[in-house]
């Protein structure tokens, strides 16, 4: 059973809604037990980073447990951003630092290229490596809100970018985690065969 963290944070019915346009088995929770039980986590996100840790407190460890168990984990949009080290948008909040790495506001030069701030909109990917949730998906457009983007420490987690001015990572993943920065709930029929191939996995991963 696919889980989706109800932290306070999260557009949550727009993803359960992706997951059961497909004929997932999908639930919404908050209670910890539940999560633990769960076969996969999702993590959704809107708002800013320091609200969402500050939210995420009581959920930390669970997430971490999930992840060092191998489980399937997902994180969308904000969810992606707060699985990193820290963040411009809060400065002296630490993340969930699955991935070392800061997320950074859009520079002013953006903005001098007549690209506007935040970058809400579709977007086509740049496939930078194989990843499993990428599956049959070519540079496609997917649908993107955000003011800030990820900068990872190791570059070999990006699996695909979206030009922005400049080189904006947008899907990361290593071992059982993935995230994404877009909206895959939101991206039309290959935003949901993204949400497809994360299902497969959890198939294919030993609990």
């Amino acid at each position: 059973m696919i889980t989706i963290i109800d932290y306070g944070s999260g557009n949550l019915k727009s993803i359960s809604n992706g997951f059961s346009r497909i004929g997932a088995k999908v639930r919404i929770s908050k209670n910890e037990d539940v999560l633990r039980d769960s076969e996969a986590l999702v993590l959704p996100g809107v708002g800013a980073f320091g609200t969402a840790m500050e939210h995420l407190q009581g959920y930390q460890d669970v997430i971490h447990q999930h992840i060092q168990e191998g489980k399937p984990f997902l994180g969308i949009c904000l969810g992606l951003q707060v699985l990193f080290t820290s963040s411009q948008e809060s400065p002296g909040v630490k993340g969930l630092d699955v991935f070392p790495g800061e997320v950074v506001r859009f520079p002013p030069v953006i903005r001098e290229r007549g690209l506007k701030i935040p970058h809400m909109g579709w977007n086509n990917l740049r496939i930078k490596q194989d990843c499993p949730i990428l599956e049959g998906v070519d540079e496609n457009f997917m649908y993107f809100v955000h003011s800030f983007y990820v900068n990872p420490q190791d570059e070999n987690i990006i699996a695909a970018s979206v030009d922005y001015g400049l080189e904006v990572p947008c899907v990361v993943f290593k071992d059982n985690v993935f995230a994404t920065q877009f909206h895959p709930e939101k991206s039309g029929e290959i935003g949901l065969l993204i949400l497809k191939n994360f299902l497969k996995l959890i198939d294919s991963y030993s609990f």
